[in-house]
């Protein structure tokens, strides 16, 4: 096949992979937009013919220009559009939930003889009330210092030297579009106040480049551990630059467990804390960054217990395995919105908190300290989590 014949069909190749792409992107609006639209425009309303109109040009334009504002803010790293594109779709997707509810909800009005438009009316009414009550309380809870988790972990293997050693763990920072300078130094001040003897982050430290936020990233600089502060990429590094970013976490003092690990001693007993990078690192392109269990142990002691930061909960099957002892992950937010959550535990085996995964390893995973995309956290707080190791000696 001739250069000239390979440019032609490359187009054909990738035609049916945008179609289908195309086709997917359709429907999901289609269904997000139209489902609100139905309960609180259409449905048994019966609102006046003015109302009724602007209120589909509403959800129309708003659909319409979504895709825009979300490949030109997160595809071109624009802040703008990107807040105003993930406020929209934090705003309707628990419009859409709750369009849901409220339809069954109507069913139960209908049931009891209720009929339209009174009916409609007082759904619509309902899904606007709690929507806007949980968008509310959403917001807040997403820009607060997260509060602290506070858990006890049995390690069998752990020497009594060890026996409370206290590891803090923040993850999934997501330092974006909205400026939280702010809010990343009170998560420096509550993580400081804990004394932790490690301080772990288990990635998607940002979106965007380092130079993009670099005031918010600072006061990870300032972040205090007694033995070490260490750090492993997610997912998302690998859309901002990650090589730059484990750069400039080494250049803030923490140590980048980029398939590595380092030798906690305390006591007279040791505990290996251990790194991979991120599941997706391999198919980045990036040059050395790629899931490598062989090479965050090599050299380790085998009979000495081992930490090992991975940021995706999925990581555990690779870390049983290698007989971990525990993994510390972020990646799901809990869910961040619900009902969001089953989705999340689709792709994941665990959604938050401690969960045993074989007869030696244990797995917690963080419902995060930041947060992506929409600037909300309903049913799923955010956290700062202090763990503390205790030996079975």
């Amino acid at each position: 096949m001739s250069v000239g014949e390979a440019v032609e069909t490359e187009p054909r190749r990738r035609g049916p992979r945008f179609a289908r792409f195309g086709l997917v992107l359709v429907v999901v609006l289609s269904l997000l937009f139209g489902v609100p639209w139905a309960t609180l425009v259409w449905s048994g309303n019966d609102w006046p013919l003015p109302a009724f109109v602007a209120g589909t040009l509403l959800f129309a334009g708003v659909a319409a220009g979504f895709p825009y504002l979300m490949f030109r803010g997160h595809g071109g790293h624009r802040d703008l559009e990107s807040r105003i594109a993930d406020t929209l779709l934090g705003v309707i997707w628990v419009l859409f939930t709750w369009s849901l509810i409220g339809q069954l909800a109507g069913l139960v009005l209908l049931a009891l003889g209720v009929d339209d438009p009174i009916r409609s009316r007082v759904v619509s009414a309902g899904v606007v009330v709690i929507s806007a009550g949980l968008l509310i309380w959403g917001y807040t809870e997403a820009m607060r210092v997260s509060r602290v988790r506070r858990v006890d972990v049995t390690i069998p293997r752990l020497g009594p030297g060890l026996d409370g050693l206290k590891v803090a763990l923040i993850t999934d920072t997501h330092y974006g579009p909205i400026d939280r300078s702010r809010w990343s130094r009170g998560v420096t001040e509550v993580v400081n106040s804990l004394d932790a003897d490690i301080v772990a982050h288990t990635g998607d430290i940002a979106d965007g480049l380092v130079e993009q936020r670099l005031e918010m990233a600072a006061p990870l600089g300032d972040i205090r551990a007694r033995f070490a502060r260490v750090y492993v990429t997610g997912n998302h590094e690998y859309h901002s630059g990650a090589q730059g970013w484990v750069e400039h976490m080494e250049h803030l003092g923490w140590e980048t467990l980029h398939n590595r690990h380092i030798l906690v001693t305390r006591g007279g007993d040791s505990l290996v804390v251990a790194g991979v990078d991120d599941r997706t690192a391999g198919g980045s392109g990036l040059p050395g960054h790629r899931t490598d269990h062989e090479a965050a142990l090599a050299g380790a002691d085998p009979d000495l217990p081992v930490l090992l930061l991975a940021h995706q909960p999925q990581q555990i099957a690779d870390a049983v395995t290698h007989g971990i002892d525990l993994q510390l992950s972020g990646h799901t937010h809990g869910g961040q919105m619900w009902p969001f959550h089953y989705l999340v535990l689709t792709d994941q085996p665990s959604l938050q908190g401690l969960s045993r995964h074989s007869e030696r390893t244990q797995l917690y995973t963080s419902r995060g300290t930041g947060f992506w995309g929409p600037p909300f956290r309903i049913f799923a707080p955010s956290e700062i989590t202090l763990l503390t190791l205790r030996s079975a000696h």
